[in-house]
């Protein structure tokens, strides 16, 4: 498997990084990066998917993703093997994390998280529910954002405000998902990408209806966002 390691972020945060030893380097940079983005008593940790990570899928979490491609099943299992290796970071039981009947996962009572993955590489961040009502976590490759999707990811606003390097990346297009899913489980809304504005000066996503998040997130090796409610 590689090694795991705990880093300490700055505001008391922990990072935990789980890989393959050929891919050491690249997932050392991605861990040391990640630690900057979770606040006191949040969780996050990676993994880069590898073959047979779908059979980390629980019976439980497996009914929900039967008739999905098996490299759909490999990335979720690599991002349940992530979780619940967080999990026990904070002292809970590993546990099966199905999907409930509207997508996102169902955590176990007290515990607040996300997880997502792109085409390599899982992720996950865990908290005790509390003073942290909700988390949303979103990774994208660190590629250009087609031209065309600029203007339907990013308000009028944002274009003003933003330059033409941070408009077309995916940056804004990475915060917003994981807004959206730091927000879906407390209150059921579907948002558009116009929906949420985001002002990167203040660590904040401001959302229709009156809603807001605080959000951070890295550029490289990937785009990793986390959204904390």
């Amino acid at each position: 498997m590689g090694f795991a390691e705990f880093a300490i972020g700055p505001a008391g945060g922990r990072t935990l990084n789980r890989s393959r030893a050929g891919d050491a380097d690249t997932d050392t940079d991605l861990a040391a990066a990640l630690v900057r983005l979770v606040p006191a008593g949040v969780l996050i940790g990676h993994r880069r998917i590898a073959m047979g990570d779908e059979h980390a899928l629980l019976q439980a979490e497996a009914v929900s993703f039967a008739r999905c491609a098996p490299k759909v099943r490999r990335r979720s299992g690599g991002a349940r093997i992530v979780a619940r290796e967080l999990l026990r970071a904070l002292g809970e039981p590993s546990a099966a994390l199905p999907r409930s009947a509207s997508g996102p996962p169902v955590w176990p009572s007290g515990i607040v998280g996300s997880m997502a993955h792109d085409d390599e590489v899982a992720v996950a961040a865990v908290a005790r529910s509390g003073r942290i009502r909700s988390l949303g976590v979103d990774i994208e490759p660190a590629d250009t954002l087609p031209r065309e999707l600029v203007a339907i990811v990013a308000t009028a606003t944002e274009r003003a405000r933003y330059s033409a390097a941070v408009l077309e990346s995916r940056i804004l297009f990475c915060v917003k998902e994981a807004v959206f899913k730091a927000l879906y489980p407390l209150c059921g809304l579907f948002l558009d990408f116009h929906d949420i504005e985001i002002e990167f000066d203040a660590g904040l996503a401001r959302v229709r209806h009156g809603h807001s998040a605080r959000i951070a997130f890295i550029e490289a090796p990937s785009v990793v966002a986390l959204a904390v409610i």
